[in-house]
């Protein structure tokens, strides 16, 4: 027995209008029609949105949307590689994170601060953490630094304190945007780097938030597969084993 629009959409929390907008957009497949022309949802629908909600929690809806357009292809493959790559950029972003963590113990056990006073051109700064020199540029414009400029040719110029927050702006590259993510980068803006402890406390924090995150794409994994499962892929995929 199907679903009406209305109670599908209540299911789920969503609006009538948002659940017309992902069929349209090619996220669910079509409503069938019941004997009376109403549309219908059925079960298969309800896996989609499952798994779009989940994960686009996890992943975003950029990414969530690049996969269900693929599943509507038949491209398996390609929908899993997406996902894979997601993974990939949350362990090497942990891998970064746990970099900063160990070098804020080093000088924390032996006394010793970042040396600011030697001063880095735009390009050695690129060079040193892998950011382009436009996204460098983007995250001084929305204020998550600011730089001092050289009185000889106007250049910015650029200290450790500086790479350390790039580095630690790059660790939230891929997240989700959410409430959680904007007050991470607001306290990467405030933070004083010279202060240790507080950067320590902010790594763990933004270390949490890798754990939930982490957290909410096994979740979403799960999903998939269900989604996977109810449309038959696995029965596709079993044959040719």
């Amino acid at each position: 027995m199907g679903l009406r629009p209305k109670k599908l959409a209540e299911k789920y929390g969503l609006s009538g209008s948002t659940l017309r907008n992902y069929e349209a957009k090619g996220l669910i497949p079509p409503a069938d029609r019941s004997a009376n022309g109403y549309r219908m949802y059925t079960e298969r629908h309800e896996a989609y949105l499952a798994c779009i909600q989940a994960m686009a929690a996890a992943f975003g809806m950029e990414v969530t949307s690049e996969v269900m357009h693929c599943l509507g292809r038949n491209e398996l493959d390609d929908a899993l590689w997406i996902v894979r790559d997601r993974e990939v950029m949350l362990h090497r972003e942990k891998a970064r994170l746990d970099q900063l963590v160990r070098e804020l113990k080093s000088f924390s056990e032996v006394s010793q601060a970042y040396d600011f006073n030697q001063h880095f051109s735009i390009h050695e700064v690129s060079r040193r953490t892998g950011a382009p020199k436009s996204a460098i540029r983007y995250w001084e414009k929305s204020g998550l630094f600011t730089t001092e400029r050289d009185p000889d040719n106007e250049y910015r110029l650029y200290n450790e304190a500086h790479l350390f927050k790039i580095r630690m702006i790059q660790v939230l590259q891929s997240s989700v945007y959410s409430e959680e993510t904007v007050n991470l980068k607001k306290s990467i803006a405030l933070l004083d780097v010279e202060n240790i402890e507080h950067a320590m406390k902010l790594a763990e924090s933004i270390q949490a938030h890798l754990h939930k995150t982490i957290k909410l794409q096994m979740r979403a994994l799960y999903f998939l597969y269900r989604l996977i499962q109810t449309l038959g892929f696995t029965e596709t995929t079993e044959a040719h084993l």
